[in-house]
């Protein structure tokens, strides 16, 4: 059964922040295999310019894919997540994330498509710093597989 059209614009209340920490951003970057010294070094960072470690483009996709578990889990929209795959992933950046950054995020149903059974969900989370600076906004695609059979 195809989503409900009239969700797309729903948004969802922002998260409780997350801070982000020096240690999870090490972690994370050598998780990817990404030695940049901005990562890792704060004299290094601090010599690009930046205040404290910068984390990798990547590294906001675990706060934004868990903000969107509200919309996921919303009993309204009646997504059939055992049947979801992640479909695409992009940021758009005003700044890097920083150590010690507070970051919550909004998210909101972007569009609602219907293609051979399959629902594909867009979702926007816009983060924004303890201070309500933007920082990024990503863009998260789902797609619920179409039953077996229809």
């Amino acid at each position: 059964m195809a989503l409900d059209q009239s969700f797309v614009g729903r948004t969802y209340p922002p998260t409780a922040p997350y801070e982000v920490g020096r240690e999870k951003i090490r972690e994370f970057a050598e998780a990817i295999g990404d030695a940049n010294p901005a990562y890792t070094d704060t004299e290094a960072a601090k010599a690009l310019g930046h205040s404290d470690v910068i984390a990798p483009p990547t590294f906001v996709f675990a706060i934004t894919f868990k903000a969107a578990g509200a919309v996921i889990e919303d009993p309204q929209l009646g997504l059939d997540y055992s049947r979801v795959v992640h479909g695409d992933q992009k940021f758009a950046y005003t700044r890097p994330v920083r150590a010690g950054d507070r970051l919550s995020v909004t998210s909101t149903i972007e569009a609602i498509k219907s293609l051979a059974g399959n629902d594909i969900l867009d979702i926007r989370g816009e983060v924004h710093d303890a201070s309500g600076e933007h920082v990024v906004t990503a863009w998260t695609k789902l797609v619920s597989r179409a039953p077996e059979g229809a």
